[in-house]
């Protein structure tokens, strides 16, 4: 599944790199991991973004290549809403997929 498929839509991408953390804000709200293709690997949700951001690139398992690909990008909306806002993208991905996300082991709406 695409990125371009939620609703609400992310407001802004960066490279999943540890040298664009800077362009991340430290508010809160949802993201995915995707590939270059923007295919989605991961959907999170997080009360400080770049320290979220930060967390996955010291994760191997975010790092390394999946059977989908590699995280390449990292989308983004602030909300407040971020409960509401997972919801509805795991909801969406679970309607075009079938399942989960390649690197979302379980669906649980906490914050991070």
């Amino acid at each position: 599944m695409k990125v371009s498929a939620f609703d609400p839509r992310p407001t802004r991408k960066e490279s999943f790199r540890r040298h664009r953390l800077k362009f991340v804000p430290d508010g809160s709200g949802c993201y995915a991991l995707t590939t270059f293709d923007e295919t989605v690997l991961y959907i999170g949700l997080a009360t400080n973004l770049r320290r979220r951001m930060n967390d996955h690139l010291d994760d191997p398992r975010k790092t390394s290549p999946s059977p989908k690909g590699r995280a390449i990008l990292f989308f983004w909306i602030e909300t407040a809403e971020t409960n509401k806002v997972e919801r509805t993208w795991m909801n969406i991905h679970m309607q075009h997929e079938g399942r989960l996300p390649e690197l979302n082991r379980a669906y649980s709406p906490t914050p991070t």
